[in-house]
């Protein structure tokens, strides 16, 4: 009877495969769904048949049920390949990078041929800060691509990592010589040419991505960020605001395109408009990024309870005596960069951009737990081998500077444990005005995996959560270790915190620092245009343009007494 069963549905199915096979080949995969789903009722147990209509959900841009069809041909056939690399695309257009990297191993192990998991993976584990891991993947690639596009994309990506340039962009070159029609080769390109500062080819770059794909739209935020846009730029705030129609267009899409279309609408006058835009875009980021307060705040409970005077006193015994770090700290949109910029300057320092580091074995450290003598043990191995590490990090970036930095902002969480780990490092706490910088925040684009908020009552919380912390490192760290520095006081007048910030590090004074414009080096934060300026103060009280749409930002202002005191005062005009 079982095989009677069976032959009728076999003689069921096979119309609506053709059925599906049709409208899949005509490019209609939305219509393949019907047929699809009541074959896999007859066929429950067909692990291709789950796989196609998996596919075709995810063509038609029903990802969740792409998932769950997909994860049932994986369950049916654990060696399914492609199933596990669809799962994996799937995963990655829903948010949740750490399943798609998992989804895209398995594929990987299964099928070593794979170049686009390779290739995909290696773009997940890059933007998680996991370098070394993220260049294996794209080697692979470029092994198992040969002269493919994913192959050729590849081979660029990894060299972009290890800051191999001039290589990256020829490959990027040869890439679109071959293939002027690749959308990710015009996109890569247009990135690498605005971390130059080449601004102009970078947006002609970004424009023919959109052009090509307009699944990029959200290439429109780097477009719009490599000027300032202004009444010549006819129909470009018409173009990005119809762009937010495309069809399937993923909602990192959708967000980076909202912060777009709000700095055009700034950079025109329409603070109103650009507010509405940036609003828009932090509510698409914290409906597949919600921020959690509560835990924030006790995290920052646990690391001052765990951070005591009479701990860090003993940093001398505990840690590297070797003084090469440099660790530039605070919020972020803080100018973390600028002072980058600034140091690396000095013929004796090398930069290290952001590095995660810290964020990676610091959370992992908090987390175990250990006690008494056991828990200094614990400490003690972990501070010697996080410390030989670190350093073989730092020399890989600059292998004969004297000082080497590390920008990453939120390393203002590991402070005291970076202290322990070089007693002779200098930390960098760059501080600017609340509100300025929580403005800037809600303006700028953050990988959706990064647990940050962007907006309303959650960034608030998180500010005053970063500022009693950062008040507890002030009160127990050396002055000489921790040193302040006020993006007010710095912009207004330069030379002297420059020299107080150099002095700090223990070099010789060299003019070419007092010129952060002319840095060289590939700028690869969202301050790319900015870097590029000679120092100004456009930026200080930047918040009065936006007062009467602040929402819960407001409550910020309170926290600045001299923004209060200042009145109406307009913000300043631009000063080198």
């Amino acid at each position: 009877m079982s095989q009677f069963l069976s032959s009728v549905a076999s003689r069921e199915v096979a119309p609506l495969l053709a059925l599906a096979t049709k409208s899949l080949g005509a490019g209609r995969p939305a219509d393949a769904i019907a047929p699809l789903r009541e074959a896999a009722l007859l066929e429950p147990f067909n692990a291709t048949i789950q796989h196609d209509l998996g596919l075709a959900y995810l063509e038609s841009g029903y990802v969740p049920d792409a998932i769950a069809a997909l994860q049932r041909a994986v369950s049916i056939r654990p060696t399914y390949a492609d199933a596990h690399f669809r799962l994996g695309i799937a995963l990655e257009k829903l948010g949740n990078s750490g399943g798609a990297i998992v989804a895209y191993d398995r594929a990987t192990q299964l099928l070593p041929s794979l170049t686009e998991a390779w290739f995909r993976a290696g773009a997940l584990v890059y933007l998680l800060g996991h370098l070394d891991e993220a260049v294996g993947c794209f080697r692979r690639a470029a092994a198992t691509g040969g002269k493919t596009q994913f192959g050729r994309l590849g081979n660029a990506r990894a060299l972009l990592i290890e800051n191999r340039n001039k290589e990256a962009e020829q490959v990027l070159r040869q890439t679109l010589a071959l293939d002027p029609e690749s959308a990710l080769a015009h996109d890569l390109l247009g990135n690498l040419l605005s971390e130059l500062g080449r601004f102009d080819e970078a947006r002609e770059c970004f424009r023919r991505a959109i052009e090509i794909a307009p699944l990029l739209s959200g290439s429109y935020y780097e477009f719009v960020r490599c000027r300032p846009i202004t009444g010549d730029d006819h129909g470009l705030l018409q173009r990005m605001e119809s762009a937010l129609a495309t069809p399937k267009l993923e909602p990192t899409q959708v967000h980076r395109l909202h912060l777009a279309i709000g700095k055009a609408a700034e950079d025109l006058g329409d603070y109103s408009l650009a507010m509405r835009h940036f609003d828009a875009a932090d509510a698409v980021r914290r409906s597949s990024s919600p921020f959690d307060s509560a835990a924030f705040s006790i995290e920052i409970d646990r690391l001052i309870a765990r951070f005591t005077p009479k701990l860090i006193a003993s940093a001398p015994g505990l840690g590297n005596s070797d003084a090469t770090p440099v660790l530039i700290v605070g919020m972020p949109r803080s100018g973390t960069t600028l002072v980058e910029q600034i140091l690396s300057m000095h013929p004796e320092v090398g930069a290290g951009d952001e590095l995660n580091f810290w964020n990676e074995r610091g959370a992992a450290w908090l987390r175990s737990g250990a006690a008494g003598d056991e828990k200094m043990f614990v400490l003690r191995q972990f501070l010697s081998t996080g410390a030989a590490e670190y350093l073989r990090v730092l020399r890989m970036i600059a292998p004969k500077a004297v000082r080497v930095t590390d920008k990453m902002p939120f390393n203002f969480l590991w402070a005291g444990l970076i202290h322990l780990a070089f007693p002779r490092a200098i930390i960098i706490h760059c501080r600017r005005a609340a509100v300025d910088t929580a403005l800037s925040i809600h303006q700028t684009h953050f990988h959706p995996g990064l647990a940050f908020p962007t907006g309303g009552e959650e960034l608030v919380a998180y500010f005053r959560g970063y500022r009693r912390l950062t008040a507890h490192w002030r009160n127990v760290l050396p002055a000489d270790r921790f040193i302040e520095i006020d993006y007010e006081e710095l912009t207004s007048a330069p030379q002297p915190v420059i020299q107080r910030i150099v002095a700090a590090c223990g070099l010789a004074w060299n003019d070419e620092c007092l010129h952060p414009e002319h840095n060289p080096r590939a700028v690869k934060t969202p301050s790319k245009w900015q870097t590029r300026q000679p120092i100004y103060r456009t930026s200080v009280e930047r918040w009065r343009r936006y007062e009467p749409w602040l929402g819960p930002l407001r409550s910020l202002v309170a926290d600045e007494p001299s923004a209060l005191d200042a009145a109406d005062a307009p913000p300043e005009e631009k000063a080198t």
